[in-house]
């Protein structure tokens, strides 16, 4: 069976053929969530197992069943399984893998020429790169919307070559993404909560959270913007979760928390009620913040603020999936990690060295809230577009108003972001816009930009030199 590539697909699948050709045995393929990388590891898969043996590796027990099915449906492959709980067939050469269960089983199993792992930008966790050390001499090719781990630490150590996806923004233009409305608030207190491994210490931001109220009501946002639709909320905690679901319950709408510790049938079991409509509000902390690909998410909701820029995008992700009668994606980010981070659609470069700690709006620009719309614009906007209001000079916080989510502007934000960063043409001018908008080093902002220009200008040459 020929499996039909969208047009960067096909790009993105030569490019790596030719990393690989020309000897490199290690790539990583960046692509949006909702952007197709099964798909594209589907073609690969196909072609390598004609040959040899490959395997498919991912992280959660839904992620097996959800690459099977993509496989057998896309592919037409007959695949084995290597997963607790699963019936397994070891000689068939293509084999879908549960890293928990691979870590323990991988010396039974005949060695691949070839190994795919999914959500890759967890492979420096042990099991993972254990897995990865055992087998020097395969072919290594990672996929992830955000590949660098959630402190923003890089992937060079395990990936020598990265093959860039398109943009979230040309992906919703195109059709491939849902559109979307995001609604933000000023997002709770956090003083005093210190970062532990490149993100909030989770006991002191339970504690945050319990002392300071969530901006705005869950519940009534939720029927005010996204009545009746399916909605993923990511808690702050299991108990917070718990508590969240309770309170859906209360009000009269079908809500369930689902946690790593769930049994298997119930968490298969409210996935497909969820799926099914029957189920509206599906809670969980961090279970379906990655790789879960069910275009019925209509809305997700952010209780966790965060400091890792690949876990935002990761679950804002979750809801940009296309579906029949789907207008547009709902973000309510209760958060307020929007503030932290920019859009989702936001430009943003992708390395193998990752990024520093505390630079995480490197490569979004900052963003302020309207007080008379409450439409979010760029920071160095001195007026509303929207409106029309001339934003005062000092003092710079934005006033809020306590309670509400407001929605973003996001064609607005969008254009002046593109249009300030577009408009400079030199190094020089990055650093004059980097010193309007008041970063705090924008000689280094500036000169990351422009490297990545390079990169992206060396690339298109590269591709038209194989043409």
């Amino acid at each position: 069976m020929t499996l039909d590539l969208r047009e960067y697909q096909v790009r993105q699948y030569d490019e790596a053929r030719q990393v690989l050709k020309d000897g490199g045995n290690s790539v990583l393929l960046q692509c949006p969530t909702g952007g197709g990388k099964t798909v594209i590891a589907s073609k690969m898969l196909q072609r390598a197992t004609e040959k040899y043996g490959a395997w498919f590796i991912v992280h959660r027990r839904e992620l097996v069943k959800q690459s099977v099915m993509t496989l057998q449906n896309a592919a037409s492959m007959d695949v084995g399984i290597v997963a607790s709980g699963f019936p397994g067939n070891r000689h068939l050469r293509c084999q879908v893998c549960s890293v928990s269960t691979l870590g323990k089983r991988h010396h039974l199993l005949t060695r691949p020429k070839l190994v795919i792992w999914d959500e890759c930008h967890h492979t420096a966790a042990a099991t993972w790169a254990a897995i990865h050390e055992a087998y020097p001499d395969a072919l290594h090719v990672g996929l992830s919307a955000t590949p660098e781990r959630l402190d923003g630490t890089g992937l060079g150590k395990w990936f020598k070559n990265l093959v860039l996806g398109p943009s979230v923004a040309s992906l919703i233009a195109e059709g491939y993404l849902s559109g979307y409305r995001l609604y933000a608030p000023a997002g709770p207190d956090l003083d005093g909560v210190h970062t532990t491994a490149g993100d909030f210490n989770r006991k002191e931001l339970a504690e945050a959270m319990r002392r300071s109220t969530v901006t705005g009501d869950v519940i009534a946002h939720y029927q005010k913007f996204a009545p009746g639709k399916r909605m993923v909320l990511f808690a702050w905690s299991i108990e917070s979760s718990m508590e969240m679901a309770a309170k859906f319950k209360a009000a009269g709408m079908s809500a369930i928390h689902v946690d790593g510790k769930t049994d298997n049938a119930d968490r298969d079991r409210a996935m497909e009620e969820f799926k099914a409509g029957r189920i509206l509000v599906l809670c969980n902390v961090d279970l379906f913040g990655e790789g879960v690909d069910v275009p019925a998410i209509e809305a997700v909701a952010l209780l966790r603020p965060t400091q890792s820029l690949a876990l935002y995008l990761q679950q804002v992700g979750r809801a940009l999936r296309p579906a029949p009668g789907k207008e547009y994606a709902v973000i309510l980010d209760h958060a307020g990690n929007c503030k932290r981070f920019g859009l989702p659609d936001d430009d943003r470069e992708w390395t193998l060295d990752g990024r520093k700690r505390g630079r995480s709006n490197d490569y979004s620009a900052p963003i302020k809230q309207c007080p008379r719309c409450y439409c979010v614009t760029s920071a160095a906007a001195d007026t509303c577009k929207a409106c029309g209001h001339v934003f005062e000079a000092m003092p710079r916080e934005v006033e809020q108003v306590e309670g509400e989510l407001a929605e973003v502007d996001i064609s607005l934000q969008r254009h002046i972001e593109r249009q300030e960063q577009s408009a400079c043409k030199t190094e020089a001018e990055l650093v004059a816009l980097g010193t309007m908008r008041g970063y705090k080093k924008p000689e280094k902002w500036a000169a990351k930009i422009w490297a990545y220009r390079q990169q992206q200008r060396i690339a298109r040459e590269t591709r038209e030199m194989f043409r």
